[in-house]
């Protein structure tokens, strides 16, 4: 899930939001405000329940960060990159790039987050007896009672052994430690996962036909996003397993054609772009040593009285906004790193460019993978 506005860093780790986090909070704002408060904590105003619900939907927003963080953190511990945490619709995601090593830090990275969310709700519980007893305004006490049962909840939803939820990460976990294949144990979690969707998927449609007062076909639209994220995972699964062993080095297009960064745009064009198929060139200094990457929409952005002034430096992604990766480094780690930025991935040797990774090449290598001679059973 993308980033619609970055929120800044916390501890290191890039945090954001996406646009869809509108839509929920609105639901809350307008549950809280026109439901839930009203009824715990009725004869106030309308302004009062607003801006008590903002306040709980705010609060419960930084409890998702806490649990997403928490997952970030020890991932980091566990030695796996994080590229950093988005919430959105659906709650948050800690965007990893790496995998658990081992069964204990796949426990570890996917068990914190529901003990967060645990402590939390914990937490918030034991906040709601102390305004209690010390006399705080009804108003008060619900709000806090509120964000303590959410939270529990929150950590029991994802304690479902059901990927992408973090039970389902639990039970690969489980499972790779049992049997010690932990391609088999993520299938096994993620198919778990897909059945679980399907599952609120119904719950919710029979609840539009059967009770259309209780309101429940959000279920469904959440059974539609775990259905597909599991059978996403299964199908990234078999794509790890198909592509394990191969290199970069494997893959990559050799000694791609390059533009210098003191090259006209105009002449670009004409010499380059016209003559060729790319679509995308990466850019090198004098010397030949990578500098970054240009692609045809950037050139396209370019107008046309100005292409004979600009210079393809003006115009290319800087090195440090583009993918790179070494010619002996495993393809399965790197392939996160083809949905960054200009999706390509230079390859660097030495501080030499030797080679370029297109999803055209990753292609191809699986559907050579595919008509590879399968070994004989025995």
């Amino acid at each position: 899930m993308n980033e619609t506005l970055r929120l800044g860093t916390i501890w290191g780790i890039r945090v954001g939001v996406n646009w869809s986090v509108l839509v929920i909070f609105t639901l809350l704002l307008v549950v809280l405000s026109a439901g839930n408060l009203p009824l715990l904590a009725p004869d106030h105003s309308a302004v009062a329940y607003a801006l008590a619900g903002t306040a709980a939907a705010i609060v419960f927003f930084l409890s998702l960060l806490a649990h997403e963080l928490s997952h970030a953190l020890v991932a980091r511990r566990e030695g796996i990159e994080v590229e950093g945490i988005t919430l959105w619709l659906f709650g948050g995601v800690a965007r990893l790039t790496g995998e658990p090593a081992t069964p204990g830090a796949d426990l570890r990275v996917a068990g914190v987050g529901p003990l967060v969310s645990l402590l939390l709700g914990m937490g918030f519980g034991f906040l709601t007896l102390a305004v209690a007893l010390a006399g705080a305004g009804d108003l008060l006490v619900a709000v806090v009672g509120w964000l303590s049962l959410i939270n529990v909840m929150l950590a029991a939803f994802n304690l479902v052994p059901a990927t992408p939820l973090d039970g389902g990460r639990i039970l690969r976990a489980f499972l790779w430690w049992r049997t010690g294949d932990r391609s088999r144990a993520a299938v096994t979690a993620a198919r778990a996962g897909r059945t679980f969707g399907f599952l609120l998927i119904a719950l919710g449609v029979a609840s539009l036909l059967f009770f259309p007062g209780i309101g429940l076909i959000w279920l469904a639209l959440i059974g539609w996003f775990i259905a597909s994220a599991a059978s996403a995972e299964e199908q990234q699964t078999r794509v790890q397993d198909s592509l394990r062993g191969v290199t970069v080095a494997n893959v990559m297009t050799r000694d791609p054609l390059t533009v210098h960064a003191d090259l006209p745009v105009a002449e670009l064009l004409d010499a380059y772009v016209l003559y060729h198929r790319h679509s995308a060139y990466p850019v090198v200094d004098a010397w030949g040593r990578p500098e970054g990457l240009v692609t045809l929409d950037r050139i396209r952005a370019v107008d046309a009285e100005q292409r004979a002034q600009s210079v393809v430096a003006d115009i290319a992604a800087p090195l440090d906004e583009v993918a790179t990766a070494g010619p002996d480094e495993q393809l399965v780690d790197v392939l996160p790193r083809l949905s960054q930025g200009e999706r390509r991935i230079l390859v660097i040797e030495d501080g030499f460019l030797v080679g370029l990774v297109t999803a055209t090449d990753v292609t191809r290598t699986l559907e050579l993978t595919d008509l590879r001679p399968k070994p004989p059973s025995t």
